[in-house]
């Protein structure tokens, strides 16, 4: 599971990551992380839900 997770883990953070905005104008990106928490387990539940048969 974890081989899987950690497989995925920088497309997620690439999903997750969010452009915010410093006090001297200049963006910055930075990973919002409860959509990285909710997207890893949305693909924990999906690879459990999975049916092998």
């Amino acid at each position: 599971m974890s081989r899987v997770v950690r497989h995925y883990s920088s497309y997620i953070a690439a999903l997750s990551t969010r452009t915010s905005y410093g006090s001297d104008g200049y963006p910055r990106l930075q990973v919002d992380e409860e959509l990285r928490n909710r997207l890893e387990a949305k693909l924990i539940i999906a690879i459990l839900d999975f049916d092998l048969t």
